[in-house]
């Protein structure tokens, strides 16, 4: 015996698996972020060539690179919170809240020490925003980043306590995707920095 599928259910049914105006909204945001970034590193490019010769300029950090292994060290670090996101993400997906708190946990820890170090490294390095123009770019550059991740990991922690009180399911989370998206742009755009800012210049 055949089941019957009123129009109604198809259209809900649809619904379900579709990708809503939420989701565009995100990917619309997230480009918009992108291309921000993108015109930091076009311009910090520009300024190398203005510039010409080695860079940074000898001397102009004081005698001191920039923490190169450290750098490599919280880039590993950001780079795999990205699988307990993917892994929160997919979790709830099937409606294993369990899978989505510790995701979101391993996530946040990992982002935080990420932060941690970016912090420590400000501290120690011999340089500051205002020495010259390499300190200037490139204290910008990582503090605008390190802005987003403080601001995907305050977001993370909202969802993290949203679900923890039950709020999300296996066909209600978009929250969970939206900070999922956006936290895995941001590791994306730290390879682009570090990249830049850290492995191309000057020995």
């Amino acid at each position: 015996m055949s089941a019957v599928v009123t129009p109604t259910e198809t259209h809900e049914e649809e619904v379900a698996h579709g990708r809503g105006l939420g989701w565009y909204g995100m990917v619309f945001f997230i480009a918009s972020e992108a291309v921000f970034f993108a015109n930091l590193i076009a311009s910090y490019l520009y300024l190398r060539v203005r510039a010409g010769g080695a860079w940074p300029p000898p001397g102009t950090i004081g005698g001191h690179e920039v923490d190169k292994v450290l750098a490599a060290v919280n880039t590993v670090i950001l780079l795999s919170s990205s699988f307990p996101m993917h892994y929160a993400g997919r979790s709830i997906a099937r409606g294993n809240r369990r899978g989505l708190i510790l995701g979101l946990i391993g996530t946040i820890v990992l982002g935080g020490t990420f932060l941690g170090i970016q912090a420590f490294e400000y501290v120690n390095n011999a340089f500051g925003p205002s020495t010259n123009l390499f300190g200037s770019v490139f204290y910008t550059i990582t503090g605008f980043h390190g802005a987003h991740v403080s601001a995907g990991l305050l977001f993370l922690t909202v969802c993290l306590v949203r679900s923890i009180r039950g709020d999300f399911s296996k066909g209600k989370h978009f929250a969970v995707t939206a900070g999922e998206m956006y936290w895995h742009f941001v590791d994306a755009v730290w390879i682009v920095v570090v990249t830049s800012l850290y492995f191309t210049v000057g020995g």
